[in-house]
């Protein structure tokens, strides 16, 4: 028979070790880790530098016009089970392998935001040049798009996403005693916050220095032209449209993800040009082929001349 003292430290392990869980959910490994290790009693602020972190803000602008609070949807309840399935669906897809170096960094409403290049400059494990980092970070977007078309195929619904991505130095930390808050700061967080307010819905903002980085590594981009971009002045912009798949070995259909005018996104088997801002296409994501076509130099499409577009 168990004495009572076995039972409590039994019952101590299992508190400390759903503690921990705890801990690893609201913050990054190495960042959960670190404070495993620390002295409670000597609890400095925490924060590390990075000089190249790719961000993401991706947001649904549509939900708002969705959210309404009646008694026939128990005050708004519904809505908010509803965004709840969308950011679970969002952090499923994250939790897939090839995605495991995104950090989410929390969501803001409706907006989804994530970081990837939040790796310790030290330890065992390699860290990943911004290329590759950033690659990830465009694929995940992209694969977005076909979680929230599954969701509004099975809710009868028609939300939109509008993403907005920039790379560049970041400050990460911890803030709070009670509710420990894992965030990040800096120009290029805002930037990538403004690549998302000053996009179009259905589309993919990138700065200048994401579309540099990515513009050799198969993916495919617009010139939107320049944005009005508050702090910064008007910034030239690219719209990522999807990625090419240059296997010969895989079929060449051609799936891309069209913007109707009522805002919902369908898979049309055709691969039209894009030829203004409203009529824009996104390739379908990573379930999707793209035409198997071997190609040397990348080529960027662009928008016909469109007025500055003014910060919301």
């Amino acid at each position: 028979m168990r004495q009572p003292a076995e039972e409590e430290r039994d019952d101590m392990e299992r508190v400390k070790l759903d503690n921990k869980r705890i801990l690893f959910n609201l913050l990054p490994a190495h960042v959960a880790q670190h404070f495993l290790l620390s002295n409670p009693r000597n609890m400095d602020l925490y924060y590390q530098s990075y000089s190249q972190v790719g961000v993401m803000f991706a947001s649904i602008p549509n939900f708002n016009d969705f959210y309404i609070e009646l008694d026939g949807n128990n005050m708004g309840v519904e809505c908010l089970r509803l965004l709840n399935e969308i950011i679970a669906d969002f952090d499923e897809l994250m939790d897939k392998e090839c995605y495991k170096d995104i950090e989410k960094i929390k969501t803001i409403g409706s907006t989804y935001m994530g970081a990837v290049g939040l790796v310790p400059t030290t330890g065992t494990k390699a860290k990943r040049s911004i290329y590759s980092h950033l690659s990830t970070l465009a694929d995940f977007a992209i694969e977005m798009f076909d979680v929230l078309d599954e969701i509004n195929y099975q809710s009868y619904n028609d939300f939109v996403l509008r993403v907005g991505i920039n790379v560049g130095p970041v400050v990460a930390g911890v803030i709070g005693a009670r509710r420990p808050q894992y965030d990040i700061w800096g120009n290029t967080v805002n930037v990538a916050s403004r690549m998302d307010s000053t996009g179009v819905q259905g589309k993919i903002q990138v700065t200048e220095d994401v579309y540099r980085m990515l513009n050799k590594q198969n993916f495919e981009f617009v010139c939107r032209g320049k944005v009005s971009v508050k702090g910064k002045g008007e910034m030239l912009t690219y719209f990522l449209e999807g990625k090419v798949n240059e296997n010969p070995q895989i079929s060449s259909t051609n799936l891309v993800r069209k913007l109707y005018p009522d805002g919902r996104a369908k898979l049309a088997a055709s691969c039209p040009s894009v030829s203004s801002v409203a009529g824009f296409t996104v390739k379908a994501g990573l379930g999707a082929i793209q035409a198997a076509t071997m190609q040397t130099n990348r080529s960027v499409h662009y928008l016909p001349p469109t007025p500055v577009v003014e910060q919301a």
